[in-house]
C-alpha cells in the first residue's frame, strides 16, 4: 500500500502531468498536493473541485441513480482535469486530482493510471 506522498509522487509522473492533488471533499481541503505553479494553484483547485464533486453527488441522488462515481473529466483547451472519487479502505469523502497538458497527455492511459494509484493508496 502507499501513502498520499509516494501516490501523488506517482500520479505526476503520468505523461503530461502539470500538478495532482489529494482532497477531501466534505471540508475542500487539499490533504496533499505536487506540482502545480504559478499557472495552476493546486489549493484554489481542490476547493473548487469539491464543489464541482458535491454538485454531482447531490445531482445523482436527486436522480436517484444508484451508481458510484468513477471519474469525472473537465476538458480546457490546452488542459484536462481529471477527478477520481476514492472508494473502499475508509477513503468515502476524498478524491485525487490530476491536471494535464492536453497535448502531452493520453487520457486513457492517465485514466488507467489514476485507477491503479487509487488502489495501492493507503490514507
Amino acid at each position: 500500500m502507499a501513502n498520499t506522498e509516494t501516490s501523488l509522487k506517482e500520479a505526476v509522473t503520468i505523461e503530461g502531468a502539470i500538478g495532482a492533488a489529494l482532497v477531501d471533499y466534505t471540508s475542500g481541503m487539499a490533504l496533499g498536493t505536487i506540482g502545480g505553479g504559478k499557472d495552476l494553484d493546486l489549493n484554489m483547485a481542490a476547493a473548487g473541485n469539491t464543489d464541482v464533486v458535491r454538485a454531482k453527488v447531490r445531482t445523482m441522488e436527486m436522480l436517484g441513480l444508484q451508481e458510484d462515481i468513477e471519474d469525472i473529466l473537465i476538458t480546457l483547451g490546452s488542459q484536462y482535469h481529471l477527478i477520481r472519487l476514492l472508494k473502499g479502505r475508509g477513503n468515502s469523502g476524498l478524491f485525487l486530482y490530476l491536471a494535464l497538458d492536453k497535448g502531452r497527455a493520453n487520457l486513457a492511459m492517465a485514466r488507467h493510471q489514476l485507477k491503479k494509484i487509487e488502489a495501492e493508496l493507503e490514507v
